[in-house]
Protein backbone atom coordinates (compact mmCIF):
# COMPACT_ATOMS: atom_id res chain seq x y z
CA UNK A 1 0.00 0.00 0.00
CA UNK A 2 2.70 2.32 0.78
CA UNK A 3 4.54 1.77 -2.28
CA UNK A 4 1.42 2.50 -4.19
CA UNK A 5 1.44 6.14 -2.28
CA UNK A 6 4.83 7.01 -3.27
CA UNK A 7 4.22 6.26 -7.35
CA UNK A 8 0.57 7.19 -8.12
CA UNK A 9 2.01 10.90 -7.73
CA UNK A 10 4.33 9.68 -11.25
CA UNK A 11 0.54 8.51 -13.40
CA UNK A 12 -0.15 10.76 -15.89
CA UNK A 13 3.05 12.99 -15.44
CA UNK A 14 5.90 12.35 -18.38
CA UNK A 15 8.95 9.99 -18.00
CA UNK A 16 11.55 12.63 -17.61
CA UNK A 17 14.80 12.44 -15.36
CA UNK A 18 15.96 14.35 -12.37
CA UNK A 19 18.11 17.18 -15.06
CA UNK A 20 14.83 16.70 -17.91
CA UNK A 21 16.01 14.54 -20.08
CA UNK A 22 12.67 12.48 -21.51
CA UNK A 23 12.57 8.70 -22.17
CA UNK A 24 9.82 6.63 -23.52
CA UNK A 25 8.15 4.04 -21.31
CA UNK A 26 6.78 1.07 -23.28
CA UNK A 27 4.96 -1.93 -22.42
CA UNK A 28 4.71 -5.41 -24.25
CA UNK A 29 1.73 -7.16 -25.38
CA UNK A 30 0.85 -10.43 -26.98
CA UNK A 31 -2.84 -9.92 -28.11
CA UNK A 32 -4.81 -6.52 -29.19
CA UNK A 33 -6.86 -6.52 -26.30
CA UNK A 34 -3.60 -6.69 -23.70
CA UNK A 35 -3.58 -2.66 -25.47
CA UNK A 36 -6.58 -1.48 -23.24
CA UNK A 37 -3.98 -2.89 -20.26
CA UNK A 38 -1.20 -0.30 -21.47
CA UNK A 39 -3.56 2.64 -21.42
CA UNK A 40 -4.51 1.37 -18.20
CA UNK A 41 -1.26 1.58 -16.76
CA UNK A 42 -0.49 4.67 -17.96
CA UNK A 43 2.23 3.15 -20.43
CA UNK A 44 3.12 5.81 -23.27
CA UNK A 45 2.74 2.66 -26.05
CA UNK A 46 3.84 -0.92 -27.08
CA UNK A 47 7.58 -1.42 -27.79
CA UNK A 48 6.75 -5.30 -28.71
CA UNK A 49 3.73 -6.87 -29.87
CA UNK A 50 4.67 -10.62 -29.99
CA UNK A 51 2.86 -11.79 -33.30
CA UNK A 52 3.35 -15.21 -33.24
CA UNK A 53 0.39 -15.05 -30.25
CA UNK A 54 -1.59 -15.01 -33.89
CA UNK A 55 -0.32 -18.32 -35.18
CA UNK A 56 0.15 -20.25 -32.01
CA UNK A 57 -2.15 -23.57 -31.20
CA UNK A 58 -4.29 -23.14 -34.65
CA UNK A 59 -3.95 -25.83 -37.00
CA UNK A 60 -4.04 -22.88 -40.37
CA UNK A 61 -2.09 -19.90 -40.54
CA UNK A 62 -3.90 -17.14 -39.97
CA UNK A 63 -4.76 -15.34 -43.09
CA UNK A 64 -3.87 -11.94 -44.23
CA UNK A 65 -7.01 -10.00 -43.15
CA UNK A 66 -7.42 -11.74 -39.82
CA UNK A 67 -3.49 -10.53 -38.83
CA UNK A 68 -4.88 -6.98 -40.69
CA UNK A 69 -7.67 -6.74 -38.19
CA UNK A 70 -5.54 -7.94 -35.10
CA UNK A 71 -3.01 -5.28 -35.90
CA UNK A 72 -5.28 -3.05 -36.69
CA UNK A 73 -7.49 -3.16 -33.34
CA UNK A 74 -4.57 -2.54 -31.18
CA UNK A 75 -3.12 0.40 -33.42
CA UNK A 76 -6.71 2.20 -32.44
CA UNK A 77 -6.61 1.11 -28.91
CA UNK A 78 -3.56 3.01 -28.97
CA UNK A 79 -4.73 6.06 -30.95
CA UNK A 80 -1.80 8.45 -31.63
CA UNK A 81 0.67 5.99 -29.44
CA UNK A 82 3.38 4.07 -30.80
CA UNK A 83 3.16 0.13 -31.58
CA UNK A 84 6.07 -1.67 -32.38
CA UNK A 85 5.21 -5.17 -34.23
CA UNK A 86 7.79 -7.59 -34.24
CA UNK A 87 7.44 -10.39 -37.42
CA UNK A 88 7.24 -13.98 -36.65
CA UNK A 89 9.47 -15.62 -34.31
CA UNK A 90 8.47 -19.44 -33.99
CA UNK A 91 10.37 -22.12 -31.81
CA UNK A 92 9.32 -25.29 -31.33
CA UNK A 93 6.98 -27.57 -33.63
CA UNK A 94 4.62 -28.10 -31.14
CA UNK A 95 3.01 -24.35 -30.57
CA UNK A 96 2.55 -23.71 -33.66
CA UNK A 97 1.13 -27.24 -35.39
CA UNK A 98 0.03 -25.24 -39.03
CA UNK A 99 3.75 -24.36 -39.76
CA UNK A 100 4.92 -28.26 -39.75
CA UNK A 101 7.90 -26.89 -38.12
CA UNK A 102 10.97 -29.33 -38.11
CA UNK A 103 11.77 -30.78 -34.50
CA UNK A 104 15.12 -29.29 -34.25
CA UNK A 105 17.65 -30.28 -30.96
CA UNK A 106 18.35 -26.55 -30.09
CA UNK A 107 15.20 -24.56 -31.31
CA UNK A 108 16.11 -21.54 -29.90
CA UNK A 109 19.63 -21.11 -31.77
CA UNK A 110 17.72 -23.04 -34.69
CA UNK A 111 15.48 -22.17 -38.00
CA UNK A 112 13.39 -20.12 -36.32
CA UNK A 113 12.41 -15.82 -36.78
CA UNK A 114 13.78 -13.63 -39.99
CA UNK A 115 15.79 -17.05 -40.82
CA UNK A 116 12.53 -18.82 -41.23
CA UNK A 117 10.42 -15.69 -42.83
CA UNK A 118 12.75 -15.37 -45.27
CA UNK A 119 12.59 -18.74 -46.49
CA UNK A 120 9.04 -18.76 -46.16
CA UNK A 121 8.47 -15.78 -48.15
CA UNK A 122 4.65 -16.04 -49.19
CA UNK A 123 4.41 -16.03 -45.85
CA UNK A 124 6.21 -13.50 -44.63
CA UNK A 125 4.45 -10.92 -47.10
CA UNK A 126 1.15 -12.07 -46.01
CA UNK A 127 2.55 -10.66 -42.55
CA UNK A 128 3.68 -7.72 -44.16
CA UNK A 129 0.97 -6.89 -46.34
CA UNK A 130 -1.19 -7.04 -42.73
CA UNK A 131 0.95 -4.99 -40.70
CA UNK A 132 0.77 -2.02 -43.45
CA UNK A 133 -2.58 -1.97 -43.95
CA UNK A 134 -2.72 -1.68 -40.02
CA UNK A 135 -0.43 1.32 -40.36
CA UNK A 136 -2.71 3.82 -41.76
CA UNK A 137 -4.58 3.41 -38.66
CA UNK A 138 -1.95 4.42 -36.22
CA UNK A 139 2.02 4.74 -35.61
CA UNK A 140 3.22 1.21 -36.19
CA UNK A 141 6.50 -0.08 -36.53
CA UNK A 142 8.02 -3.18 -38.03
CA UNK A 143 10.47 -4.80 -36.40
CA UNK A 144 12.64 -8.05 -37.15
CA UNK A 145 13.86 -10.73 -34.70
CA UNK A 146 17.15 -12.17 -33.90
CA UNK A 147 18.90 -10.50 -36.74
CA UNK A 148 22.28 -11.83 -37.60
CA UNK A 149 23.40 -10.00 -40.41
CA UNK A 150 23.49 -7.00 -42.47
CA UNK A 151 21.92 -9.42 -45.44
CA UNK A 152 18.82 -10.42 -43.45
CA UNK A 153 17.80 -6.39 -42.80
CA UNK A 154 17.89 -5.51 -46.33
CA UNK A 155 16.18 -8.83 -47.54
CA UNK A 156 13.66 -7.98 -45.21
CA UNK A 157 13.13 -4.49 -45.93
CA UNK A 158 13.37 -5.23 -49.72
CA UNK A 159 9.99 -7.67 -49.53
CA UNK A 160 8.22 -4.96 -47.37
CA UNK A 161 9.20 -2.07 -50.20
CA UNK A 162 7.96 -5.26 -52.52
CA UNK A 163 4.27 -5.18 -50.81
CA UNK A 164 4.38 -1.59 -50.23
CA UNK A 165 4.39 -1.81 -54.42
CA UNK A 166 1.87 -4.46 -54.37
CA UNK A 167 -0.96 -2.22 -51.93
CA UNK A 168 -0.01 0.85 -53.47
CA UNK A 169 -1.05 -1.21 -57.14
CA UNK A 170 -4.62 -2.40 -54.87
CA UNK A 171 -5.06 1.33 -53.83
CA UNK A 172 -5.01 0.42 -50.27
CA UNK A 173 -4.06 2.76 -48.03
CA UNK A 174 -0.78 2.20 -45.56
CA UNK A 175 1.65 4.46 -44.25
CA UNK A 176 4.13 5.35 -46.89
CA UNK A 177 7.10 5.91 -44.23
CA UNK A 178 6.42 3.12 -41.78
CA UNK A 179 9.78 2.78 -39.32
CA UNK A 180 11.52 -0.74 -40.42
CA UNK A 181 14.25 -2.15 -37.37
CA UNK A 182 15.06 -4.61 -35.76
CA UNK A 183 15.71 -6.78 -32.55
CA UNK A 184 19.68 -7.15 -31.41
CA UNK A 185 19.18 -9.89 -29.08
CA UNK A 186 22.13 -12.18 -31.09
CA UNK A 187 25.92 -11.27 -30.29
CA UNK A 188 26.72 -11.06 -33.66
CA UNK A 189 24.06 -8.20 -34.09
CA UNK A 190 25.83 -6.45 -30.84
CA UNK A 191 29.49 -6.55 -32.94
CA UNK A 192 27.92 -5.83 -36.08
CA UNK A 193 25.57 -2.60 -34.23
CA UNK A 194 27.28 0.19 -36.40
CA UNK A 195 26.61 -1.31 -39.71
CA UNK A 196 23.22 -2.41 -38.44
CA UNK A 197 22.42 0.93 -37.59
CA UNK A 198 22.97 2.17 -41.05
CA UNK A 199 20.42 -0.05 -42.11
CA UNK A 200 17.66 0.27 -39.29
CA UNK A 201 15.26 3.32 -38.15
CA UNK A 202 15.47 1.75 -34.87
CA UNK A 203 16.64 -1.03 -32.56
CA UNK A 204 15.42 -2.78 -29.81
CA UNK A 205 17.89 -5.22 -27.49
CA UNK A 206 15.91 -7.89 -26.49
CA UNK A 207 18.00 -9.15 -23.53
CA UNK A 208 17.13 -12.78 -22.63
CA UNK A 209 17.99 -13.92 -25.86
CA UNK A 210 21.35 -11.50 -26.05
CA UNK A 211 22.23 -12.39 -22.63
CA UNK A 212 21.88 -16.35 -23.68
CA UNK A 213 23.97 -15.96 -27.13
CA UNK A 214 26.70 -13.84 -25.95
CA UNK A 215 27.49 -16.13 -22.88
CA UNK A 216 26.33 -19.19 -24.95
CA UNK A 217 24.24 -20.45 -22.03
CA UNK A 218 20.44 -22.02 -21.90
CA UNK A 219 19.00 -19.45 -19.07
CA UNK A 220 16.52 -22.68 -18.98
CA UNK A 221 19.24 -24.53 -18.10
CA UNK A 222 19.61 -25.54 -14.49
CA UNK A 223 23.72 -26.27 -15.40
CA UNK A 224 24.02 -22.92 -17.33
CA UNK A 225 21.28 -20.76 -15.78
CA UNK A 226 23.47 -19.03 -13.45
CA UNK A 227 25.52 -17.93 -15.59
CA UNK A 228 23.08 -15.75 -17.52
CA UNK A 229 22.93 -12.51 -15.82
CA UNK A 230 22.59 -9.04 -17.68
CA UNK A 231 25.51 -7.95 -14.41
CA UNK A 232 28.11 -10.02 -16.19
CA UNK A 233 30.59 -7.34 -17.27
CA UNK A 234 30.53 -9.04 -20.95
CA UNK A 235 26.53 -8.30 -22.01
CA UNK A 236 26.94 -5.06 -20.20
CA UNK A 237 29.39 -4.42 -22.82
CA UNK A 238 27.97 -5.48 -25.47
CA UNK A 239 24.70 -3.95 -24.50
CA UNK A 240 26.71 -0.55 -24.36
CA UNK A 241 27.86 -0.93 -27.95
CA UNK A 242 24.56 -1.42 -29.21
CA UNK A 243 23.27 1.71 -27.30
CA UNK A 244 25.85 3.80 -28.48
CA UNK A 245 25.69 2.56 -32.45
CA UNK A 246 22.57 3.70 -32.26
CA UNK A 247 23.08 7.15 -30.98
CA UNK A 248 25.87 7.97 -33.63
CA UNK A 249 23.44 7.08 -36.46
CA UNK A 250 20.97 9.02 -34.45
CA UNK A 251 18.37 6.35 -34.40
CA UNK A 252 16.27 5.67 -30.99
CA UNK A 253 17.10 2.39 -29.36
CA UNK A 254 14.87 0.49 -26.49
CA UNK A 255 15.41 -2.47 -24.64
CA UNK A 256 12.89 -4.80 -23.77
CA UNK A 257 12.83 -7.74 -20.68
CA UNK A 258 13.73 -7.52 -16.99
CA UNK A 259 16.67 -6.07 -16.97
CA UNK A 260 14.41 -2.78 -18.64
CA UNK A 261 12.87 -2.37 -15.27
CA UNK A 262 15.99 -3.49 -12.58
CA UNK A 263 16.22 -0.32 -10.88
CA UNK A 264 20.27 -1.56 -10.48
CA UNK A 265 20.25 -1.37 -14.53
CA UNK A 266 18.54 1.53 -15.36
CA UNK A 267 21.21 4.25 -14.02
CA UNK A 268 23.81 2.06 -16.35
CA UNK A 269 21.40 2.62 -19.33
CA UNK A 270 20.83 6.11 -18.90
CA UNK A 271 25.02 6.49 -19.20
CA UNK A 272 24.94 4.39 -22.01
CA UNK A 273 22.22 6.32 -23.58
CA UNK A 274 19.38 4.24 -23.71
CA UNK A 275 16.33 6.01 -25.09
CA UNK A 276 13.60 3.51 -24.86
CA UNK A 277 12.35 1.11 -21.92
CA UNK A 278 9.91 -1.83 -22.60
CA UNK A 279 8.60 -2.95 -19.88
CA UNK A 280 5.65 -4.72 -18.27
CA UNK A 281 2.85 -3.07 -17.33
CA UNK A 282 3.21 -3.85 -13.62
CA UNK A 283 6.35 -1.66 -13.73
CA UNK A 284 5.66 1.22 -15.36
CA UNK A 285 4.97 3.71 -12.46
CA UNK A 286 8.04 2.07 -10.54
CA UNK A 287 10.49 2.52 -13.71
CA UNK A 288 8.84 5.89 -14.34
CA UNK A 289 9.93 7.26 -10.38
CA UNK A 290 13.46 4.97 -11.04
CA UNK A 291 13.80 7.66 -14.13
CA UNK A 292 13.49 10.56 -12.22
CA UNK A 293 15.82 9.88 -9.58
CA UNK A 294 18.72 10.01 -11.98
CA UNK A 295 20.96 12.58 -13.72
CA UNK A 296 23.21 11.71 -16.27
CA UNK A 297 25.97 12.80 -14.75
CA UNK A 298 25.43 10.60 -11.54
CA UNK A 299 24.56 7.85 -13.73
CA UNK A 300 27.70 8.40 -15.85
CA UNK A 301 29.61 8.32 -12.33
CA UNK A 302 27.89 5.12 -11.51
CA UNK A 303 28.71 3.16 -15.11
CA UNK A 304 32.07 4.34 -14.80
CA UNK A 305 32.90 2.44 -11.83
CA UNK A 306 31.01 -0.74 -12.93
CA UNK A 307 32.48 -1.01 -16.08
CA UNK A 308 35.94 -1.25 -14.55
CA UNK A 309 34.38 -4.73 -12.92
CA UNK A 310 35.74 -8.10 -14.40
CA UNK A 311 33.18 -10.35 -13.04
CA UNK A 312 29.68 -10.67 -12.35
CA UNK A 313 29.64 -10.49 -8.58
CA UNK A 314 31.78 -7.34 -8.28
CA UNK A 315 29.62 -5.84 -10.71
CA UNK A 316 26.16 -6.72 -8.56
CA UNK A 317 27.31 -5.78 -5.16
CA UNK A 318 28.64 -2.74 -6.45
CA UNK A 319 25.00 -1.81 -7.75
CA UNK A 320 23.34 -3.84 -4.80
CA UNK A 321 25.15 -1.18 -2.50
CA UNK A 322 24.96 1.79 -4.39
CA UNK A 323 21.20 2.04 -5.88
CA UNK A 324 19.64 0.11 -2.96
CA UNK A 325 21.39 0.77 0.39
Amino acid sequence: MKDRRELEPFRGKPTVSADGTSYGLLCSINKPDDAVRVLESDCEGVGLFHSEWLFMGKTSVPTEEEQFKAYQKAALILKDKPLYIRTLDIIGENEMPSLCLANEPNPLMGFRAIRYTLKHRDLFKTQLRAILRASAFGQIRIMFPLISCVEEVREGKALVEACKAELAAEQLAFDANIKVGIMTETAASGIMADRLAKECDFFTIGTDDLISYTLSADRNSDETAYLCSVYQPSVLRIIKNIIEAANRCHIPVSMCGEAAADPKIIPLLISFGLTDFTVAATSVLRVRKCIAGWTKAKADEIAEKVMTFSTQKEVENFLLNQILP
